[in-house]
């Protein structure tokens, strides 16, 4: 049964269908990237507030600057933009739910007029976005705007006709502001460290460069909420959506698979309203910087310090590493040791319980979540999950060999061949730069550490962390995986 709103009424009765009126709703949200995560997470507490008569005016909206996000809206477009949410855990309980609270998708190169033309619109009041870490065109080791891309200077010179997110946003602000039109909220859904403070100083940047008085009244006029989010999403396979047709009956070109877990921290900061989505579970705050700093190290570290281990290993998914005893207790060893000593204290969070929890969710063997999927855009992900850690012990003089385990293990990775000879998928952009700095073993070593954009100057500066790195990418590359485990638990 192909799933569109005609065949809602068809569904099993286990099914959770949307019990609102979707052709008497508007949408109040324009989404940039929506991909798994946006559908399994804001998308799914939105709709929760829709299910309960509320939120009639904050539908979303779907957007798109890549060629690739075609796929996503033809798929979704062809389903009258339903989607399924299959919820995996380890219990055999399940939960799938068909989701409509997207009622459109406008990809840039399609349709330029008519989004700009959206954006612009006083129905919209808030922009998210979940363009990944590098959608922000910003250096993770200096945190600046890079001004001089391609893509930003194309739309710097042509103003009326951008390409990029920034260009689009900072177009439809001008003329909001021309028309005498309240602005709506930029809200970042990434899972970037600050990511309300990352977004504003990108849009701003760009903006100062086209125009300073719009520069202002963006500064003063627009809020920019820093947010927590947090839920696996693994990419949905094949055996998902045939898994999902044999249960169900369901016939849906891209479902969305994620845990049942469910977790969303924001900065009440929200200059044009925002939907109730504190009474779906939703927590807000003044400050999300603990729960940020929270998440980041023990849960996006602790993905890190497991996924290239376990490629190496031969493994394929999540569950895998965590059956593997050493690898499990090397990982719970780096949450306890290296990262909780970190942390200042987390409002209504037990950090004992977050750790077993997330141990737990990192089990869970129905999701399949793949390593290749944790394991992409390693040179990105570094220095926002794993390097703030670092640069905190080099600061506090304490042993860095568990950290410098996941960076020697990331290097060696990159060799592309596991322990037994298989080769595996490297999935980043930076890729052909990172092939060259392993490309020669004699000084893989200082070439690695030479990626500035992912190491910054100061680390490679620091003689404790060169000798922990060099000591455990030697013992990968001459004893494997698990004999460096043994060595490094037993110290």
């Amino acid at each position: 049964m192909k799933i569109t709103q005609a065949a809602l009424s068809l569904l099993p009765g286990h099914v959770i269908k949307p019990t609102y009126d979707r052709a008497a709703s508007s949408a109040g949200i324009l989404h940039f990237g929506v991909g798994g995560f946006h559908r399994a997470h804001q998308a799914i507490y939105t709709e929760m507030l829709l299910n309960q008569g509320k939120a009639q005016t904050w539908r979303i909206c779907g957007a798109g600057v890549r060629e690739a996000d075609r796929g996503m809206r033809d798929a979704l477009a062809a389903q009258d933009y339903l989607y399924t949410l299959y919820e995996l855990g380890d219990s055999d309980d399940t939960e799938i739910q068909v989701v409509g609270v997207i009622n459109n998708f406008l990809v840039a190169q399609d349709d330029r007029t008519t989004l700009l033309a959206t954006l612009a619109s006083p129905d919209i009041r808030i922009v998210s976005l979940t363009v990944t870490e590098g959608g922000y065109y910003t250096d993770d080791s200096t945190g600046q705007f890079k001004s001089d891309h391609p893509e930003i200077l194309h739309d710097l010179e042509n103003p009326s006709a951008p390409g990029t997110v920034f260009g689009l946003i900072t177009e439809a602000l001008a003329r909001r502001r021309d028309a005498g039109i309240a602005p709506f909220t930029v809200m970042s859904c990434d899972n970037v460290p600050h990511n309300g403070d990352v977004v504003r100083k990108a849009l701003l940047c760009f903006a100062a460069l086209r125009d300073s008085d719009l520069h202002d009244w963006i500064s003063e006029q627009v809020t920019f909420p820093n947010a927590m989010v947090d839920r696996i999403t693994p990419m949905t396979s094949n055996a998902h959506k045939q898994q999902l047709t044999d249960e169900t009956g369901i016939e849906d070109a891209w479902p969305v698979v994620a845990e049942p877990f469910l977790q969303w921290v924001v900065e009440d900061k929200f200059c044009n309203g925002r939907p109730e989505w504190e009474t779906v579970g939703v927590q807000f705050t003044a400050d999300v910087t603990p729960y940020e700093e929270m998440k980041i190290g023990l849960l996006n570290g602790s993905h890190l310090a497991m996924t290239y281990l376990g490629t190496l290993l031969g493994y394929e998914f999540a569950h895998e590493t965590m059956e593997d005893d050493l690898l499990r207790t090397y990982v719970r060893q780096y949450m306890d040791l290296d990262v909780t000593p970190l942390l200042a204290d987390v409002p209504g969070i037990d950090l004992t319980d977050y750790k077993d929890t997330l141990i737990e969710r990192f089990s869970n063997r129905a999701i399949c979540d793949q390593l290749t999927r944790i394991c992409s855009d390693g040179a990105a992900k570094f220095p926002k999950f794993v390097l703030t850690t670092l640069r905190g012990q080099i600061k506090a003089g304490v042993s860095l060999d568990r950290t410098a385990l996941i960076i020697a293990a990331w290097a060696h990775y990159l060799s592309g061949v596991d322990e037994h000879g298989k080769p595996y998928p490297i999935i980043d952009p930076q890729l052909p730069v990172l092939k060259l700095a392993v490309a020669d073993q004699k000084q893989l070593i200082s070439n690695v550490l030479a990626l500035e954009d992912v190491f910054g100057t100061d680390i490679p500066q620091s003689a404790a962390f060169v000798e922990a790195f060099t000591r455990q990418l030697q013992r990968l590359q001459t004893q494997g995986v698990h004999a460096t485990l043994k060595q490094i638990l037993s110290e």
